[in-house]
């Protein structure tokens, strides 16, 4: 699927790629609504609203903050992060695929959505830190990996050739916009989240699982 004679640069999502997106699933949909309802004592209709409110702003820079939503709903986010942190790890076989990564030959940066206080939160409990090269979040360039900002800072502060990098992500909308830069090496991921179904991207490959992509040798 990749020769990785023609691979310098290795650029990996986050939650849903690397990560189980059911924390964040789980989160976002369910326990922030009901602990925001419970906190502010208010009924369903909140709930069911906030969910609303919530997805209304999925793509901004305002959906990945918890600083933003701390503030809109005045609540610590992290704390209630914290309140099911046990449901934050790894996909299947990242961790082989990261180890792999280690012993080959690519730099291998995090290129995430997610902000400094969900990478405080999440990187300590799953070891992602000693695998990976750089870490580049949204938030440090002010632009979603929705935007072409974003690969413009990304590309400023770690260079990498377009054409000679493999970037993994699950959300179509940002592989769209790592296509529309130029980015060569582009594949999906089949199941986020292990507890929803797989879901279909049209205009990319998906993987089921990171062993499909290594080699039955290490290049020389």
């Amino acid at each position: 699927m990749i020769d990785w004679r023609e691979i310098d640069t290795v650029l990996l999502d986050m939650d849903g790629t690397l990560l189980d997106l059911h924390f964040d699933s789980h989160f976002w949909l369910e326990h922030l609504p009901r602990r925001y309802v419970e906190l502010h004592q208010l009924d369903q209709a909140s709930q069911d609203a906030l969910k609303a409110r919530i997805m209304g702003e999925q793509g901004t820079l305002n959906w990945y903050s918890l600083a933003y939503w701390s503030r809109e709903l005045n609540v610590d986010i992290v704390a209630l992060k914290r309140e099911v942190q046990h449901l934050i790890g790894l996909r299947s076989d990242a961790l082989d695929f990261l180890t792999w990564l280690k012993q080959a030959h690519p730099r291998v940066v995090l290129a995430t959505n997610a902000d400094r206080a969900s990478l405080a939160l999440k990187l300590p409990l799953t070891g992602l830190e000693n695998y990976l090269d750089a870490i580049i979040s949204s938030e440090d360039v002010g632009a979603a990996k929705e935007e072409q900002a974003f690969w413009f800072a990304l590309q400023e502060r770690e260079p990498f050739d377009p054409a000679r990098t493999l970037f993994i992500d699950d959300n179509a909308r940002v592989l769209e916009s790592a296509r529309e830069f130029g980015i060569k090496h582009l594949l999906g991921i089949k199941q986020p989240d292990s507890q929803r179904p797989e879901k279909e991207l049209q205009e990319f490959i998906a993987l089921d699982r990171f062993a499909r992509l290594l080699p039955a040798e290490l290049p020389g």
